[in-house]
C-alpha cells in the first residue's frame, strides 16, 4: 500500500459506497454508505433493532464482504493480503463475545498464541491496569470464565482486545444486555483506552441515545439499512 495523500491525513477507516445484500434472499441489508472515521473521533450510530447497524459495523471490520463498494485504511483500499494486518489495527467487539474455558488470564493470553500477534507478549500488569479501569480488583484475572457475570465476561473480552493496542474500536452494542453498573464499567474502560492515545478512534453502535451522547461526540443514525446524516 502506498502512503496516504495529504488530503487523507488523519483518516483511519473509510467506507466508499459499501453495500450489503442478503446472500439467500437478495434483499438489501445496507444501502450505499459513505463514511470516514478520523484520528481522535468518537462516533456513535443509533437506530432501531434490525436497522443495519451491526451489518455496517461488521462490513467495516471486514468480517462480511461488501457486495459493492470498498473499505479503506488510512486512505488506501485494503488488499486481501492486508486484511490480517488491518484487523490488528481495527478491532471488532461483539455484543456477546465468546469466552474460552479456563481463567480470565487464560483468555487474555490466547491472542498471543495466534500468528498475527506472535511478535508481542502477554503483560499481566497491562491487563490488570485495564481491568482496574473498569473497576475490577486484583483477583479478576484469576477468576474462572465460567463463573463470570455477563458484565464481567464483557469486561474480560474487552480487556483481551485492548491489551493488543488497536487504533480503532468497533463496538457492536457491547452493553445492550448488561445492567447499568456493568454498562458504565464498560464505558469507563473504553474511555480510559481512548484517553491514553489521542489518535485512537472508535465507533459505538447503540440502541440507547443517552448512552450514545455519553460515549461519543459524533452521532449518526441508521434506519432500514440507510446510514443517515449526523445528528446533534
Amino acid at each position: 500500500m502506498t502512503s496516504p495523500s495529504s488530503s487523507d491525513a488523519g483518516e483511519l477507516v473509510g467506507a466508499h459506497g459499501v453495500v450489503r445484500r442478503d446472500a439467500v434472499r437478495g434483499t438489501v441489508l445496507l444501502h450505499p454508505a459513505d463514511f470516514t472515521l478520523r484520528e481522535g473521533e468518537r462516533a456513535a450510530i443509533t437506530g432501531p433493532s434490525g436497522s443495519g447497524k451491526s451489518v455496517f459495523l461488521r462490513t467495516l471490520a471486514l468480517l462480511d464482504a461488501c457486495n459493492d463498494g470498498y473499505v479503506s485504511w488510512r486512505g488506501e483500499r485494503i488488499a486481501r493480503s492486508h486484511i490480517p494486518a488491518y484487523r490488528r489495527r481495527v478491532a471488532y467487539i461483539a455484543q456477546r463475545p465468546a469466552m474460552l474455558d479456563g481463567t480470565v488470564e487464560d483468555n487474555l493470553r490466547y491472542p498471543f498464541a495466534l500468528k498475527t500477534y506472535r511478535d508481542t507478549h502477554f503483560n499481566r500488569d497491562t491487563a490488570m491496569r485495564l481491568a482496574a479501569a473498569a473497576g475490577r480488583g486484583a483477583d479478576f484475572l484469576d477468576k474462572f470464565a465460567a463463573d463470570l457475570s455477563g458484565g464481567e465476561a464483557q469486561i474480560a473480552a474487552l480487556v483481551r482486545v485492548l491489551q493488543l493496542a488497536p487504533d480503532v474500536l468497533l463496538l457492536d452494542e457491547p452493553t445492550a444486555s448488561l445492567d447499568p453498573a456493568s454498562a458504565r464499567a464498560i464505558e469507563a474502560l473504553v474511555r480510559a483506552w481512548f484517553d491514553a492515545d489521542g489518535a485512537r478512534a472508535c465507533i459505538w453502535v447503540s440502541h440507547n441515545p443517552e448512552q450514545a451522547h455519553r460515549v461519543a461526540t459524533r452521532h449518526l443514525t441508521m434506519n432500514a439499512g440507510v446510514l443517515g446524516g449526523e445528528t446533534r
